[in-house]
């Protein structure tokens, strides 16, 4: 799944209007990108207009209690899983690339 920026918005300077995101994950309402610093951050999904609406085919789908749908590859569902990416965590910040590496060339 691809998407794009809809307009610059201040709250938001680490995304560019009309750059392509590949969308690594979906939380409820709100989809998980590498922004342009390459962080992998969660935004609203409202910000986006969605290029391309081709999901992996790796992805695990979920639903919340509220039927707020999760989806992610297999690696990077794990509960906990960006926590400890976002700690430094050796384990999840290798995972985390090799699953992006792997996309990102697949997408090129």
């Amino acid at each position: 799944m691809t998407v794009q920026l809809k307009h610059v918005s201040p709250g938001y300077p680490e995304l560019t209007a009309g750059q392509p995101y590949l969308v690594i994950g979906l939380e409820a309402d709100d989809i998980r990108i590498l922004n342009d610093q390459g962080r992998p951050y969660l935004y609203p999904a409202s910000l986006f207009d969605v290029v391309d609406p081709r999901e992996p085919a790796d992805w695990l789908s979920d639903k919340g209690e509220d039927e707020e749908r999760y989806a992610y590859p297999a690696p990077l569902s794990a509960a906990g899983f960006f926590e400890d990416f976002f700690d430094g965590l050796p384990e999840a910040v290798a995972t985390f690339w090799r699953v992006m590496n792997r996309r990102l060339v697949a997408a090129a």
